[in-house]
Parts: structure tokens; C-alpha cells; sequence
């Protein structure tokens, strides 16, 4: 089809890969946990965008320049690493006025709790996503092993094979929006618990980052 080949085998690998978690989907569930669907949607719209750029990178051979200089990938890298420890500080910082905020609480009453900081999720999303250069590779990785090397069309494989990756990551990331607006409720009750699950989140961010600069492009 289109010069796809071993669809299902495709599928199935699709799947396995988009619930594997990753800086992006625990973005997206923080940010619906702590401000509702449509924030969540503006930060699933900046991984879907940053995915796009993504793939199309790979099918124009961006991947190739990357694997090739160590230079310009070694500067993508640390500065995708450094955006995730700077977002790994924000939440750590939050959850810590969290727990300040709710022994004050504890001991005056009921105090008003701290304004959360306003952010931009599709901003963030979307530089989380493009600061990511091993994403390339895995996109040209992934997607060449089901593209027929006698196709003529192959840039229209590409496009198949990453109109169902985004399809899996629609699905996955709007699971996680509601399953997050489930949990804003928890959160507003029992801010021990919010507290907690931000700094849980700044820790696997900060795991992130270290991961990431520690990658190499072979």
C-alpha cells in the first residue's frame, strides 16, 4: 500500500513505542492535570507539530547530516538537555511553594494557595519535541524498515507511516488529557498529594535530560 510494507508489523511496533513514557506525554498529563483539557490539547497540538517537523526532517535526510556531524549534533543535544533540566527546576520550584504553601496552611488556617505561573504548553511542548535529535534518527530508523526500496514514491511512505504515528499519538495523549483531568480533582483536594506528583515529575524530567546528553548519534 503506497509503499508501505508489513503494515501490522508496523502497527504494532507504533503502539508498543507511543506508550513507552517520554518527556512529551508527561508533559501533556501534567499540564491537563494541573489546567484542564484545553490546556492539555494546546500542549498534545505542540508534540503533534514538533512530531511533524520531525518526520519530515527525517524524509528529507536531515537525520543523515546529523548521524554524520558529531558537532551539530552534540549542539542540539545539550541545549534539547538543558530546555528539559530548565523545565525539570520550573517544576521543582512549584512543588516546593506547593509544600510550603501547605504547612502555612497547616498552621494559619486556610491561607489562599500560591497562583500557579502562567506558561505557554504548545510553546514548550513543541521545543520539547524539537530539541530532541534522536527522535530523527528514530523516525528515519523506524520508518525505513516499511518502505518498499523499490517504490518510486518514497517520501509517500513516509508520509503514510507518520499520518498513523500521529494518529497513535492523538489517541494516546487525549487518553492521558482526561485520564489528567481525573487526577486535577485529586490534585485540588489533597495538595500533598500535587505536591508529590510534581516533584516525581521535575525528578523524571531531570532523568530525561541526563539521558538525553548522554545519547550519542550511532
Amino acid at each position: 500500500m503506497l509503499g508501505v510494507i508489513d503494515l501490522p508489523t508496523y502497527l504494532v511496533g507504533l503502539v508498543l513505542i507511543v506508550l513507552l513514557p517520554g518527556p512529551n506525554s508527561l508533559y501533556v498529563l501534567s499540564v491537563a492535570a494541573r489546567r484542564g483539557v484545553r490546556a492539555g490539547y494546546r500542549a498534545a497540538a505542540g508534540v503533534w507539530c514538533g512530531d511533524a517537523v520531525l518526520m519530515t526532517l527525517s524524509a528529507a535526510g536531515v537525520a543523515s547530516l546529523l548521524q554524520a556531524n558529531a558537532v551539530l549534533f552534540g549542539i542540539v543535544k545539550y541545549a534539547g538537555a538543558g530546555y528539559l533540566t530548565w523545565l525539570a527546576v520550573g517544576m521543582l520550584r512549584a512543588a516546593w511553594a506547593m509544600w510550603r504553601t501547605r504547612r502555612e496552611r497547616a498552621g494559619a488556617g486556610s491561607a489562599p494557595a500560591a497562583p500557579v505561573a502562567g506558561e505557554r504548553p504548545f510553546r514548550r511542548a513543541l521545543v520539547v519535541s524539537l530539541f530532541n535529535p534522536k527522535a530523527i534518527l528514530f523516525f528515519v530508523a523506524f520508518f525505513v524498515q516499511f518502505v518498499d526500496p523499490g517504490y518510486a514514491y518514497p517520501a509517500l511512505s513516509f508520509v503514510v507511516l507518520g499520518a498513523f504515528a500521529q494518529l497513535a499519538s492523538f489517541l494516546y495523549l487525549t487518553a492521558l488529557i482526561f485520564g489528567g483531568t481525573k487526577l486535577a480533582a485529586a490534585f485540588r483536594r489533597r495538595k500533598a498529594l500535587s505536591a508529590g506528583a510534581t516533584s516525581a515529575a521535575g525528578a523524571l524530567f531531570l532523568g530525561f535530560a541526563v539521558k538525553l546528553s548522554l545519547a550519542s548519534s550511532v
